[in-house]
């Protein structure tokens, strides 16, 4: 069974507080980027145990500590499966902030309660995702939603408008998500993200914030330059996505967004059209 996992961008990303569990309430909408995506080739072992191997984009962890193998072990403990072999290719850079590892790990859900026959509901699925992290649960949806809690909590949001032409742009520094928490400040904004994301989209440089672009930008100055470049070139909204290392810029024609090049030799660049949902 092949499956593609997309990534995901954020449109605002608000740091409520932080929770007695030690997570952080946040508002967000995750937007899912649905050409740039990883390739899973996955089927049933034959031998009891999970087989992994990965080929593209390396990333910093072992491969019997990537989160593909965490998903088969959740799902053959919470159900008696067998094994899998895993095969992914990576595309998705990691350290980006884009949700990569993530929606790698729920589409193992996925394929394991197709290969299996488990006939899982959403609800269960949405149980077996929330436990490998804080967004994992949004890629088993196919449009952008509203996220509450430590994420985990969704409801439909309006996606971009059809037509635009958006820019995923990843410099060569990776950001650590514990390390971005411990550098914001949490604080609950006097309009809340969907009353501001209500307005038109362009007045959302100046209303639609990323609380952890502050801490970012003044521990990696090139990733505020890179925002600023898509904003210069002529983005209608430019913003880190999640805690970074990427950032993105969503652009009204594909002149302005052709014209865009990375202040750097270093960016890995995707893009491409929205087409709403």
């Amino acid at each position: 069974m092949k499956l593609r996992a997309c990534c995901k961008i954020n449109i605002g990303l608000d740091v409520l507080r932080r929770r007695s569990d030690g997570y952080h309430d946040l508002h967000t909408v995750m937007v899912p980027v649905r050409g740039l995506f990883d390739v899973l080739d996955i089927e049933p072992s034959g031998c009891g145990e999970d087989i992994f191997s990965q080929t593209g984009i390396a990333v910093d962890c072992q491969p019997e500590q990537n989160l593909c193998i965490a998903a088969a072990r959740l799902m053959r403990s919470r159900y008696g499966i067998g094994g899998m072999r895993i095969s992914l290719e990576k595309r998705i850079p990691f350290g980006a902030g884009l949700g990569g590892g993530s929606s790698d790990c729920t589409a193992v859900i996925r394929a394991a309660d197709r290969l299996f026959g488990l006939g899982l509901g959403d609800e269960e699925l949405a149980r077996c995702a929330a436990q490998l992290g804080s967004d994992t649960v949004f890629f088993l949806h196919d449009r952008a939603q509203f996220c509450q809690g430590r994420g985990e909590i969704m409801s439909p949001a309006e996606p971009l408008p059809a037509g635009m032409h958006l820019i995923v742009a990843k410099p060569a520094e990776m950001v650590s998500t514990a390390a971005a928490y411990r550098g914001v400040k949490p604080a609950v904004p006097q309009v809340p993200l969907l009353q501001r994301l209500g307005r038109p989209m362009a007045e959302w440089q100046q209303c639609v914030v990323n609380d952890f672009e502050r801490s970012v930008f003044a521990q990696y100055p090139r990733i505020a330059q890179l925002k600023e470049s898509l904003t210069a070139a002529g983005a209608i909204y430019a913003s880190m996505s999640g805690s970074g290392s990427a950032c993105f810029g969503i652009f009204g024609s594909a002149e302005q967004a052709d014209a865009w090049k990375p202040p750097f030799g270093d960016v890995f660049v995707h893009r491409e059209q929205t087409g709403g949902d």
